[in-house]
């Protein structure tokens, strides 16, 4: 038997947490790793207490149409990434890297061009997370690094989605 990779491994990882999602359109898992280390795992769901869109059946931002990376402050969920970096110290997380899985809640397959949307960048960056690997199929992935986004800043550009 062939050794998986271990970005694959985490990414592996990253997907089984998505399981536990509660979008009706995405289900994203997050998991934040440092010195080969599993710091947080993190999954899209409504705050605590709150129901979950799976819960209401009902999706404000499907009904209205709104594209994906755009306008979340219309959605129930606290994302992927951000349940990882509230379930670490910011001490654990510097230099690390964030593993990203988002499928399609639907057909279950992956996220095409699936990005961390502005918000979720903007606490990686303050969380001092290094690098971002998202998953684009059962193999495949983009490293990111996350200088880039300090570098580059789409919010200056008014550059919306993504």
């Amino acid at each position: 038997m062939e050794r998986r990779d271990k970005i694959n491994y985490y990414l592996d990882l990253a997907e089984m947490v998505s399981q536990r999602g509660t979008c009706l359109r995405r289900r994203f898992g997050a998991v934040i790793v440092k010195n080969d280390e599993v710091i947080s795992t993190g999954y899209v769901g409504a705050p605590r207490g709150r129901k979950n869109c799976t819960d209401i059946g009902r999706c404000i931002r499907e009904e209205l149409q709104i594209p994906r990376g755009e306008r979340y402050e219309l959605c129930r969920s606290v994302h992927a990434e951000q349940n990882a970096i509230i379930s670490a110290s910011r001490n654990e997380m510097i230099g690390s890297s964030l593993f990203l899985v988002g499928l399609d809640a639907v057909t279950g397959e992956y996220v095409e061009n699936a990005n961390c949307c502005s918000m979720c960048k903007r606490m990686i960056i303050n969380a001092g997370i290094q690098h971002v690997y998202i998953r684009d199929n059962e193999d495949d992935y983009r490293r990111i690094d996350v200088q880039e986004w300090i570098d580059n800043d789409e919010s200056v550009a008014g550059i919306l989605g993504y």
